[in-house]
């Protein structure tokens, strides 16, 4: 199996408490649905600064690493996911052992 990091980018965020339980209530749902393949659920990431090439901000606001057979398998993985329901966009990076 590979690991596989999912950097999310954009989605809209709750705007009512309501919203927020709403949206916290799909992520929980996702990650029962996704199981033993989430290695890490991740976090959100605040603020960023960048040091080197001057290059536009990535605009990721969070991670996931899972693990799957393929970069399809991961891509069935992320049917209904929140994320992507809330607007956003998630791309998928296989990770390589150095």
């Amino acid at each position: 199996m590979a690991k596989y990091v999912l950097l999310y980018q954009g989605g809209a965020a709750p705007q009512t408490p309501e919203e927020g339980e709403k949206l916290t209530k799909a992520w929980m749902e996702w990650f029962g649905s996704a199981g033993d393949a989430i290695l890490d659920p991740g976090n959100a990431f605040g603020a960023s600064t960048a040091d080197g090439a001057d290059l536009p901000a990535s605009g990721v606001n969070g991670y996931t690493v899972v693990q799957a057979a393929s970069s399809g398998d991961v891509e069935g993985l992320l049917k209904g996911h929140p994320h992507i329901a809330s607007g956003g966009r998630i791309e998928i990076h296989e990770t390589v052992d150095m």
